[in-house]
C-alpha cells in the first residue's frame, strides 16, 4: 500500500503533547505524508519519541514520505544565501559548520519555518551523550571502552572549530548571529543533535571504469536533518529503512510489523560503544549482533616483550614494533566482533612479524614484506571457528593480549562485578541510565574478550 495522507494523525492527549501536535500539523503543511497505519508517540516506545504501528504493516509499504523541500540543511535554511556566498571560509575537518550555523540561526529564531520541528527538543543535553557527562564520570564508568578518548577528541575539535571558524564568521554577520546567544555551549549541544539525528545521503555509485583512487578523495555528502525520520529509534534487527529518491525520502517497511509494535530504523552496524558515543543509548549487549571489542596493538607488543627470553629477544621485539607501525600505518587497535576478528588481515600481519625468527625477520625487511598466499582464507582463519586452529604461538599472543585488555576494565575490588550486576535485575533497574548504558558497553566488550580467550586457550 502506498502512504496516504492521514486526516488527523493519532497522538496522545494532554498539554505535554502540544509540541508533538504542532509538529504533526507542520508536517501536513510542508507536504510530509504519513501512512495511516502508524502514529508518533511517547507511550510504548523505547525512547522519548518513537513510531508505533496502529495496524499490521506488510513488507514494502511506505510508512511516510518527506519531500526534499522539508529537509533542513544549508541549502534550505533562511540563511542559505550567506552560507553559500562564504562557503570557502566555512570549511573544516568535520564538514558540519554550514549545517550547524543554519541550526544556530533556525533554533533561536522565533519566526523560523522550522520552529515546530526544532521545538520538539527544548534541551539537547537530554540526549545524554557522554560529552555531557562530567569527565570524572566518563573516566570512571567508561574506562577502557574507548569512549572517554573519543569524547575528549570531540570536545577539543568542537572548541577549535567554534573558535577558529564559527566565531569569525558570526562576527562578520551580527545581523544574523550573536555570540551571546549562539554560544559554544549551544554549538556543542547542536553537534550532539546532528550526531544523534542527522542523515547523510549515500554517495552516488561511480562508473566502474572510473579510477577508484578518485572516490577516496571525494568528500562525503554533508549531513541534513530529516523531520519524522529522526523520530524512529534504532535496533540492529530493524524493520524499516530510509530510501532516497530524486524528489523525496521514504521510510519503507523491510519486514512485516504487527499492530502495536514499534517501528525501528537502523543507524548502521553499530557496536554499543559507538551507539553510546554517537547517540546516547545502547542496546542490550546480548541482542546487539554488531557489538565489538578492541584490543590495543600496544598490548600485543607488551605481551611479545614479556615473552622474550633475553635482552636480545626484547630488542628484536622493539625492532618488529617499529616495522609493524609502518606496515599497519599507525593502526591503534584490532577489532573483534561476536563472530571473530573484523581486522583479520592486519592482525595476521602483526602475528606473522611478532612470531618470526630473527633470520626470517631479517629476510622480511630485506624483501620489504612478503608475498601473499592466495590460497589463504584469512577471514575464516580468524573467525570463531578458525581461531582454535591457529598456530600455538599466535594463539598465545592473542590470548595474553585479550587478558591484558580485560585487566584495564578493573575497578575497586569491593564493587559488584559487571556480570553480577547485569544478572541482578533489581540492582540493574536501580542504576541510573548512565550507569546502565555504561554497563551494557562494558559487558558487551568483556564478553567478546572472554570468548576470545576461551577460543585461544591451550
Amino acid at each position: 500500500m502506498m502512504a496516504t495522507q492521514a486526516k488527523r494523525p493519532k497522538i496522545g492527549d494532554g498539554p505535554a503533547m502540544n509540541p508533538l501536535q504542532d509538529f504533526l500539523r507542520w508536517c501536513n503543511t510542508v507536504g510530509l505524508v504519513l501512512c495511516n497505519k502508524v502514529c508518533v508517540s511517547k507511550e510504548g516506545t523505547v525512547a522519548e519519541y518513537g513510531m508505533l504501528a496502529t495496524d499490521d504493516i506488510e513488507e514494502g509499504e511506505v510508512l511516510f514520505t518527506v519531500p526534499r523541500s522539508a529537509l533542513l540543511h544549508q541549502d534550505t535554511t533562511a540563511v542559505s544565501v550567506v552560507l553559500e556566498k562564504e562557503r570557502s571560509s566555512l570549511e573544516s575537518p568535520s564538514g558540519w559548520v554550514p549545517l550547524l550555523l543554519a541550526l544556530l540561526y533556525e533554533y533561536t529564531s522565533p519566526q523560523s519555518h522550522w520552529r515546530p520541528y526544532l521545538s520538539l527538543w527544548t534541551d539537547f543535553k537530554t540526549l545524554d551523550h557522554p560529552m555531557f557527562w562530567s569527565k570524572e564520570e566518563r573516566d570512571k564508568l567508561l574506562r577502557a571502552t574507548g569512549i572517554p578518548e573519543a569524547v575528549d577528541t570531540d570536545l577539543a575539535n568542537i572548541q577549535r572549530e567554534y573558535t577558529d571558524v564559527v566565531l569569525p564568521f558570526i562576527a562578520k554577520h551580527p545581523d544574523l548571529w550573536n555570540p551571546d546567544t549562539h554560544t559554544l555551549d549551544l554549538y556543542t549541544q547542536l553537534v550532539a543533535f546532528v550526531m544523534a539525528y542527522s542523515f547523510q545521503e549515500p554517495q552516488e555509485e561511480e562508473e566502474e571504469e572510473e579510477d577508484s583512487d578518485d572516490d577516496d578523495d571525494k568528500a562525503p555528502n554533508p549531513p541534513m536533518m530529516v523531520p519524522m525520520a529522526d523520530m524512529l529509534n534504532h535496533v540492529s534487527n530493524h524493520n524499516a529503512n530510509l530510501e532516497f529518491t530524486l524528489d523525496s525520502l521514504k521510510m519503507v517497511c523491510v519486514r512485516p510489523i504487527r499492530r502495536g509494535e514499534e517501528v525501528f530504523n537502523t543507524y548502521g552496524q553499530m557496536a554499543n560503544w559507538q551507539l553510546l558515543h554517537m547517540y546516547g543509548f545502547t542496546e542490550p549487549h546480548r541482542g546487539n549482533s554488531n557489538d565489538t571489542a578492541d584490543i590495543p596493538v600496544r598490548n600485543f607488543y607488551k605481551v611479545a616483550a614479556q615473552g622474550a627470553q633475553s635482552e636480545l629477544d626484547r630488542q628484536l621485539v622493539e625492532e618488529k614494533e617499529v616495522v609493524l607501525r609502518q606496515v599497519m600505518q599507525e593502526k591503534e587497535a584490532f577489532v573483534f566482533g561476536k563472530e571473530g576478528c573484523l581486522t583479520d588481515s592486519e592482525l595476521q600481519s602483526a602475528l606473522k612479524v611478532l612470531c618470526m625468527s630473527k633470520e626470517d625477520f631479517s629476510e622480511f625487511k630485506d624483501n620489504e614484506g612478503w608475498e601473499e598466499d592466495e590460497d589463504e582464507d584469512v577471514s575464516l582463519a580468524f573467525s570463531n571457528e578458525g581461531l582454535p586452529g591457529l598456530k600455538a604461538s599466535w594463539k598465545w599472543l592473542i590470548h595474553r593480549a585479550a587478558g591484558l585488555t580485560l585487566k584495564s576494565y578493573e575497578e575497586e575490588q569491593d564493587v559488584k562485578s559487571d556480570q553480577e550486576l547485569m544478572e541482578d535485575r533489581v540492582a540493574f533497574e536501580g542504576l541510573s541510565s548512565r550507569k546502565r548504558n555504561a554497563l551494557q558497553v562494558r559487558c558487551g566488550q568483556k564478553s567478546i574478550l572472554h570468548r576470545l580467550m576461551e577460543l585461544t586457550g591451550s
